[in-house]
């Protein structure tokens, strides 16, 4: 007879724990300085103006501003023109100029900085 009952094979009943990866902060919401806009394995979305890449891969701010979204065009390793995602912490005062004279980012970016 057994001396106890057969427990039987338990393989594949682990799981890991959540990452909690994913976009934090969106378009137009306010960003202060050293806060997580995104965390990402990768990356898939490109650091802009007054962002940061940490060495997880992690987008955080570098200053205090409001989230902005864009894309650039980018020559990928293999010759291959690729659009890539970017996120950009913009000041108050140039997210306040884009939303009133409607003009791109790149330029009220360069009127802030001739303006300092």
């Amino acid at each position: 007879m057994a001396h106890r009952k057969a427990g039987g094979s338990a393989k594949n009943l682990k799981d890991s724990n959540p990452k909690y990866l994913g976009t934090k902060l969106y378009a137009g919401q306010k960003a202060g300085a050293g806060a997580i806009i995104i965390r990402q394995r990768g990356t898939v979305i490109m650091a802009g103006k007054n962002v940061a890449v940490g060495r997880d891969h992690t987008l955080y701010a570098l200053k205090d501003g409001v989230v902005s979204f864009g894309t650039k065009r980018k020559m990928n390793f293999n010759n291959k023109m690729v659009v890539k995602k970017v996120v950009h912490v913009l000041p108050q005062e140039v997210k306040a100029a884009k939303v009133a004279g409607k003009s791109p980012v790149k330029k009220v970016v360069k009127k802030v900085a001739k303006a300092k």
